[in-house]
């Protein structure tokens, strides 16, 4: 396989990961709010979920899914669930105190639990996988390619994100600034759930 027959799946992934959706949302809030150092943890555990749902769909577990409908729903609704517990917190959420260490950003686990029940990355890599298959011989040669390109522009798109937000926290200066932006990545993170159910 030669790097110009991947340029086609980088090229996907690329726009497929730099799109709005629930994490970079997310990644945005949490430079906001905690600076990109302390949002490390979340980008990472979304970038290994990530790197996790690429290597499942080459696998084939898309299959499971679909053959267990029950398995899916509770996915949607946990999923649901908490993605509006943290679309209400941004939401009611004040100025950023960046040098505070008593507010907490989301950890590895629940980035991770984030991204194995977010549609829009299963999605991405069940269709990366279904048509870019041919690039390789095998499940195990396609796992990795997957794996890789999703797992490393997942990463950057996030980081991107995350400095966008902490660009915004340097800019804004007034409270009503930081309410009207709390309250828009609230509503874009809540839409995102929107996005589950169709």
């Amino acid at each position: 396989m030669s790097p110009d027959q991947t340029l086609p799946l980088i090229a996907f992934a690329a726009v497929a990961m730099v799109t709005p959706g629930a994490t970079t949302t997310l990644a945005t809030a949490s430079g906001a709010h905690f600076g990109f150092r302390r949002s490390l943890p979340f980008m990472i555990g979304v970038a290994i979920g990530l790197v996790g749902m690429a290597v499942a769909a080459a696998a084939g577990l898309a299959g499971l899914l679909l053959a267990m409908p029950s398995l899916e729903l509770a996915m949607k609704l946990a999923g649901s669930v908490y993605l509006l517990w943290l679309a209400v917190k941004i939401g009611r959420s004040g100025p950023p105190h960046l040098n505070k260490s008593i507010a907490r950003p989301t950890s590895f686990l629940g980035a991770l639990w984030i991204q194995l029940q977010n549609p829009k990355g299963w999605a991405v890599t069940l269709a990366a996988a279904a048509s870019f298959g041919e690039l390789t011989r095998n499940a195990e040669e396609l796992a990795a390619l997957l794996g890789a390109v999703f797992g490393v522009l997942g990463l950057l798109s996030l980081m991107l994100w995350c400095v966008a937000g902490l660009l915004l926290a340097r800019l804004l200066r007034h409270d009503w600034q930081w309410r009207i932006l709390n309250i828009a990545l609230a509503l874009a993170l809540a839409a995102s759930i929107l996005t589950m159910w169709r």
